[in-house]
């Protein structure tokens, strides 16, 4: 029984709204807050390259997409859709896995959460700029106040202001790209269905993540502990695959700037993550560089949700 995909809309209205946006959506936050920690246990001995982790994980994550497709005989996508699950797949199965990996060689995973705590801002901005709303200026003031907030933490962190490291970048690029994917995924999901929409973005990048993995493995073969394997396979299984099926399901649920306040608490779970199973300290200017950007994150769509309502 081939299961039919509704039919292509410029804009898709949210589905019924109810508390399982929220539920759906908390599900995926708890998923993705272990994603920083664990990407650098499998990069931090260098046993595995960081070309690898990135790329790797989605090509295993590729292969399970394409089974359940396929299992489920899944109906192709049409026109600009496919240009649409582009998107998606540079902002969440390119980008962010890839950019995170090389970043969490040097930065630790505290001080890398408080950075990609970001993210809830960015994701509102994108999709009012996705949507074409005019949002009320404290909005934008509040964006701006958290992009600031988390550059100068950086930046303090990295020696001074005019020490920003490499990885802070990776970083930012990498809160950009995942934002770009989350709201276009979102959308799509509508259309698609949530774990579709995740599956064909990871099916469409597989070539490409292929011949990376393939570049990695021809410039240093992976040796990483049974740690550092274990560490890879959630980041396959759950980080690249598993968990979108919640976070798509809820954005699509919606209404997706309300849902994604729940990513609010993803920054909050990873420094505990961080503390418990890589024995990172809490230090006072992480707990209050987070605390500042999650803060500034918070007026942001609160904002955004005055003006929704």
């Amino acid at each position: 029984m081939i299961v039919k995909s509704s039919a292509i809309v410029e804009s898709s209205p949210p589905l019924p709204i109810s508390h399982g946006g929220f539920q759906w959506g908390l599900l995926g936050v708890v998923a993705f807050s272990f994603t920083v920690p664990f990407t650098r246990v499998a990069v931090e001995d260098g046993g595995i390259s960081p070309l690898f982790v990135g790329a790797g994980r989605a090509v295993v994550a590729a292969l399970l997409a394409a089974a359940a497709l396929t299992l489920t005989k899944q109906r192709l996508p049409r026109g600009s859709q496919w240009v649409r699950i582009a998107i998606v797949a540079g902002g969440v199965v390119v980008g962010f896995p890839l950019l995170t990996s090389y970043a969490l060689t040097t930065a630790p995973a505290g001080h890398s959460a408080v950075v990609i705590a970001l993210l809830p801002a960015a994701t509102a901005v994108t999709a009012v700029l996705r949507g074409h709303e005019r949002p009320p200026r404290d909005f934008w003031y509040s964006a701006g106040l958290g992009a600031v907030a988390a550059l100068i933490f950086a930046a303090l962190q990295g020696g001074g202001l005019g020490a920003l490291h490499w990885s802070d970048l990776l970083l930012f690029g990498a809160v950009a790209a995942a934002a770009i994917g989350y709201a276009e995924g979102g959308l799509l999901a509508r259309e698609l269905g949530a774990w579709q929409t995740v599956s064909w973005a990871l099916v469409l990048a597989a070539p490409l993540m292929i011949a990376l993995t393939g570049l990695s493995v021809g410039q240093r073969p992976p040796s990483g502990t049974v740690t550092e394997w274990a560490a890879f396979a959630y980041l396959a299984v759950v980080s690249m695959y598993l968990g979108f099926f919640a976070w798509y399901r809820g954005l699509a649920i919606g209404p997706m700037a309300q849902v994604s306040q729940v990513q609010l608490v993803q920054p909050v779970l990873t420094i505990g993550w961080a503390a418990l199973l890589l024995g990172e300290k809490l230090t006072w200017p992480t707990v209050l560089g987070g605390l500042a950007v999650i803060g500034c994150a918070t007026l942001a769509v609160r904002a955004r949700l005055e003006r929704a309502g």
